[in-house]
């Protein structure tokens, strides 16, 4: 459809968001008639979602600002069975003290992005296990899995790649697709839900929650999928050097978290203004035609909208006057990301492998010794090439921290305790 006429769609398609919908003058024609209930899931795989979710997050934030509800689903219960869409191999189940845990941490992200409450445009917050922990099993098949059929799912490319590759796709998992379906349908039943959104590798589940929907009477249902991101230069969204690019404040600082926007290729900034900032989009037109030395003040509104959003406008504009006293100043900024060693372990020296990697620096040894191989590690701007080299309270500066570096832009400071 070339011109959407609901204020929704026309944003998405005007952002980048849509990749595909499964009717766009059906969906079109609802948005522009009355408020429309949509929803995201979110597997709590991890106690954070990281950046490459913020896609998702931002679909939900306009559908409310556009004067519609959204509802952040929580996968309590799917979480327990695991998505095997594209991965290489099942995921290690968790149990559900781990899942109850992840999601109320990745509940606390949520709340800087949309308004939750009892109105007919407040957001909700809803976990599958309501429904799903309950099920009784020979009802389930009777009543929905008679629905589906094994010869279409086999051919969804989500199955299709994981039994092309000959690896192995449980039961457990074949179910997954099924699960989310009933979902779709639990949700238009429950809060006259009608469109699901998602990544576009969720496609063929969502199209199976319609047809499921159709076939146990719920009112016409909707798809509409976002593109899947990688950067210009083809790395995966919400990766970054040293790891996962964290949501959550307790996993990765504001100032990290700033510093991996501003770190955005240059191909990339217009596309990312669009999607990840709620800045017009005239303003961002006008931000898209500067180039040369212009173009790295423009990375830096980009860091700054994108964490504003998440982390506060205080704590984003704390960053950016962090990292001009770094890196224009030279000069050592204390609110730089930090961590503390007790006094008495660095009086006995600490190897540089150890703490890279207590730092946040490195996931692993062994990824920490390939960056010194590199070059990348400097203690107090000073270049240390031995994996063997220990740190300890002689390096201490006067300042009263040691400044351990990764790259140009990855900073801590480790402080005595």
């Amino acid at each position: 459809m070339s011109e959407f006429k609901s204020d929704f769609l026309h944003t998405l398609k005007e952002r980048g968001f849509i990749h595909q919908t499964s009717d766009d003058a059906g969906l079109d024609a609802l948005f522009a008639k009355e408020t429309v209930t949509a929803y995201i899931g979110f597997d709590p795989t991890a106690p954070s979602l990281h950046a490459g979710g913020l896609i998702q997050i931002m679909m939900l934030h306009w559908l409310q600002k556009t004067g519609h509800r959204p509802i952040s689903l929580m996968g309590g219960g799917t979480g327990m069975v695991g998505d095997p869409s594209f991965k290489d191999e099942a995921r290690q189940l968790m149990t559900p003290e781990t899942i109850g845990a992840n999601i109320a941490s990745i509940k606390t992200v949520f709340s800087n992005y949309l308004s939750y409450g009892e109105g007919p445009k407040e957001a909700l917050m809803i976990n599958n296990a309501d429904w799903l922990l309950g099920i009784n099993y020979l009802e389930f098949l009777r009543d929905v899995g008679r629905h589906f059929s094994v010869n279409r799912m086999l051919a969804f490319d989500s199955v299709k790649t994981r039994l092309e590759r000959e690896q192995s796709l449980s039961f457990l998992e074949f179910n997954y697709m099924i699960l989310q379906a009933y979902d779709f349908v639990e949700l238009s039943k429950r809060t006259g839900c009608r469109l699901q959104m998602g990544g576009s590798d969720q496609w063929g589940n969502i199209i199976n929650g319609i047809d499921l929907g159709h076939r146990m009477g719920t009112p016409q249902l909707y798809a509409l999928t976002s593109p899947l991101l990688t950067t210009a230069s083809g790395a995966k969204m919400g990766k970054s050097m040293s790891g996962a690019v964290w949501l959550n404040p307790d996993m990765l600082s504001a100032y990290d978290f700033w510093q991996y926007w501003r770190n955005t290729e240059d191909a990339d900034v217009s596309r990312f203004l669009k999607l990840y900032t709620t800045l017009p989009m005239d303003e961002i037109a006008r931000l898209s035609q500067l180039g040369g030395a212009e173009i790295n003040e423009v990375k830096k509104i980009l860091a700054t909208e994108i964490t504003a959003m998440l982390h506060g406008r205080a704590a984003a504009e704390q960053a950016a006057e962090t990292a001009r006293k770094t890196f224009e100043e030279g000069a050592l900024a204390n609110d730089l990301p930090s961590i503390t060693v007790p006094a008495a372990e660095l009086g006995a020296g600490i190897g540089i492998l150890a703490l890279l990697v207590r730092a946040g620096l490195a996931e692993s040894n062994g990824k920490a010794r390939q960056f010194m191989k590199d070059g990348a590690v400097r203690v107090n701007d000073r270049a240390v090439s031995d994996d063997r080299a220990m740190i300890g309270s002689g390096d201490v500066t006067a300042d009263g921290v040691i400044k351990l570096s990764l790259g140009k832009k990855k900073h801590i400071l480790v402080r005595p305790a």
